[in-house]
């Protein structure tokens, strides 16, 4: 799917229409029925909170929701994992990762020359459509680290530039899930697993073979060339900025862009996109040209290219990592349980307390 609208009432009607039981028996599909949400929620555009209380309201129950749900806290869980740990997301977490020989990205990754079809049909078009469905992109990671033995950390910086739902987060520590720095295992995926997931038929690639067979192949000859991946210059928008000292200004950043924030309330509203984060994290034209769009959608939002601090403004901005460094007045990120916090060493150390306190909702 490449289609992502951009006004509130598309995505609101695309959560109005999702069907959470389908989702549950066959998200893991290349066809299922997932949501194509994550660009929306990787804004801040629309909440996991808030997408669980629709839901609710058309009448769901919590087991009907619980796989659903279950997933978007994965991504609370990373998002929870990026307050703790800050940058350190961007290194090896617990272990370092496993049988690392290369640094870079294979080149038939980058020209879709895998020779495993399915997977070079979805990167062929990746630059285009932004997208690539979760299981996708975990065949990708198992297949450029666990099976190729390059380190995780440029493959996934080159994903996040392309994904419109490129979320840090989710990207470096479901990569770090994959490699075995953020879990018990490294993740593998055969050909076998691969067909019955995307409804192939291949055979003899480089990975039709046992799960025991894996872990030992050697290198494929394929995946040993290296490519540069360059991302393009990010063109900032300008726009000069009309601030009344008079009246609160209300921040957004990409992570936050939250068409309800403070609605209704008379204020300065500034949409800040600082170089130095696109230059540390650069992002495609295709991922910032859906991010304007979707700023646009909120009235008066002025776009300002320049480091906060540059500003002089102490401005009213929702919490995030990203603005760690944000002097002003900070209010509190939208989790599904905001009294659940600590040091949670696994998914399911956060899942099955959080699950708790929804069951009793």
């Amino acid at each position: 799917m490449s289609d992502f609208p951009t006004s509130l009432t598309a995505v609101y009607h695309r959560i109005e229409t999702f069907d959470p039981i389908h989702y549950a028996r066959t998200r893991n599909f290349i066809d299922g029925g997932v949501s194509y949400l994550s660009p929306y929620l990787s804004r801040g555009f629309i909440s996991i909170p808030e997408v669980y209380q629709r839901l609710k309201n058309r009448g769901f129950s919590f087991s009907e929701l619980e796989k659903f749900i279950q997933e978007l806290a994965w991504r609370e869980y990373y998002t929870k994992t990026w307050f703790r740990l800050g940058d350190g997301i961007f290194q090896d977490i617990r272990n370092p990762q496993p049988g690392v020989l290369y640094s870079g990205i294979p080149a038939a990754i980058l020209h879709a020359q895998t020779g495993i079809q399915v997977l070079d049909a979805q990167l062929a078009h990746f630059a285009q459509t932004g997208y690539l469905h979760n299981h996708i992109r975990m065949y990708v990671a198992s297949l450029t680290c666990n099976v190729a033995h390059y380190h995780w950390s440029a493959p996934a910086a080159w994903m996040y530039y392309h994904l419109l739902d490129g979320d840090l987060a989710s990207n470096a520590l479901s990569w770090q899930w994959c490699v075995a720095t953020f879990s018990n295992k490294p993740y593998y995926a055969n050909q076998e697993n691969i067909n019955y997931y995307t409804h192939g038929q291949q055979k003899n690639t480089m990975l039709d073979c046992s799960y025991e067979e894996l872990p030992h192949l050697p290198v494929p000859k394929l995946l040993e060339e290296k490519a540069e991946f360059l991302p393009k210059k990010f063109e900032p928008p300008f726009q000069a900025l009309k601030i009344n000292p008079d009246l609160p200004t209300f921040i957004y950043t990409h992570y936050t862009l939250d068409p309800e924030f403070h609605i209704g309330e008379e204020g300065n509203r500034i949409f800040v996109m600082e170089p130095s984060h696109f230059k540390r994290f650069p992002m495609s034209p295709h991922s910032i040209q859906f991010i304007l769009d979707l700023a646009a959608q909120i009235p008066n939002l002025q776009v300002y290219f320049g480091e906060y601090e540059d500003l002089g403004i102490e401005g009213i901005f929702r919490d995030h990592p990203i603005n760690a460094h944000f002097r002003g007045q900070r209010e509190a990120y939208p989790f599904l349980a905001p009294d659940l916090i600590g040091d949670f060493p696994s998914f399911f150390s956060y899942w099955n307390p959080l699950k708790q306190r929804l069951e009793k909702e």
